[in-house]
């Protein structure tokens, strides 16, 4: 995850406007080293398992996720791509629902090393 690892805001998505994705806080997506992640845009919470990979010759990250969605247990997957200009480019799906391609920028500061918010058991 080493280029991938931090914090993102998401700066738009396909389906959504800029104050639909901040509904409830500033969008954002974040992978940590160990392989693990969550993000957070409207009412949505997901904490995602990543694997690293290429798509179209430029490094990539494919996850599933799980979380929730206005309070309802919602699933999916997604993949993240960095772009030539350091920027990231995205989609998520919603499994048995929408999907919205999404672009992030690298969240300044960067963020101090710290747990992810992981789905209680």
């Amino acid at each position: 995850m080493a280029d991938f690892a931090g914090r993102w805001r998401i700066v738009s998505m396909e389906l959504w406007d800029t104050d639909a994705i901040d509904l409830v806080e500033p969008g954002s997506i974040e992978f940590d080293r160990d392989g693990t992640g969550r993000f957070g845009f409207i009412a949505v919470d997901g904490w995602m398992d990543c694997r690293e990979t290429t798509r179209d010759g430029r490094p990539c990250v494919e996850f599933t996720w799980e979380g929730s969605d206005e309070g309802d247990q919602v699933t999916g997957r997604g993949w993240a791509a960095l772009a030539e200009d350091g920027t990231l480019d995205g989609r998520i799906f919603f499994h048995l629902g929408d999907d919205s391609g999404f672009h992030a920028v690298r969240a300044e500061p960067p963020p101090t090393a710290r747990h992810p918010r992981r789905r209680p058991r």
